[in-house]
C-alpha cells in the first residue's frame, strides 16, 4: 500500500520516467523505423554489441523474452547483413550471435544518439547524483 502522502511524488515519478523514456527512444525509434526496423531489432544490436558472440539462449534471458518473439528480428538484422549468425564450435546446436561491420556501424549511430541525451541530462550534475540516478534505475530494472 501506498503511503497517501507519497502518492503525489511517486505518480510524478512515473510521468516523468515515462516522457524521459519516450524521449529516450524517439530518435533512435525514427532511425529504425526509417530502416524497417524496431526496438527489438536495437535491444539485439545492444547486447550482443556488448557482449560478443553471445548465445541466442542467453540473449533471450536477457531479455526476457521468448524465442518466438527474437526469431524474426534475428533473420531480419541477418539478412540485411547487421548481424553473423554461427553455430558454436563445441555444441552446432548453439547459435553464436556477433554484429557484422554494418550492425557495429548502425548500432553506434542508434546508442550515439541515446548517448548525447543523457550526457546532457547528467552535464552539471555530481558523480553522486548520477550514482543516486544508477542505483535508482538498477532497482526499477530488479522490480523494486
Amino acid at each position: 500500500m501506498v503511503d497517501p502522502d507519497r502518492e503525489a511524488l511517486l505518480r510524478s515519478a512515473i510521468e516523468d520516467l515515462y516522457f524521459a523514456y519516450r524521449t529516450f527512444t524517439a530518435l533512435p525509434d525514427r532511425l529504425l523505423a526509417d530502416l524497417g526496423l524496431g526496438r527489438t531489432h536495437h535491444r539485439i544490436l545492444h547486447f550482443v554489441r556488448r557482449d560478443p558472440g553471445l548465445s541466442v539462449g542467453d540473449l533471450l534471458a536477457v531479455l526476457e523474452v521468448s524465442k518466438q518473439a527474437v526469431h524474426r528480428p534475428i533473420k531480419d538484422l541477418e539478412e540485411r547483413g547487421y548481424l553473423a549468425v554461427t553455430a558454436d564450435d563445441t555444441d552446432r546446436r548453439i547459435r553464436r550471435l556477433t554484429l557484422t561491420p554494418a550492425g557495429t556501424g548502425l548500432e553506434d549511430q542508434l546508442t550515439s544518439l541515446q548517448m548525447d541525451l543523457l550526457a546532457t541530462a547528467f552535464d552539471g550534475l555530481d558523480d553522486g547524483a548520477v550514482a543516486h540516478w544508477q542505483q535508482v534505475m538498477r532497482r526499477l530494472a530488479a522490480g523494486g
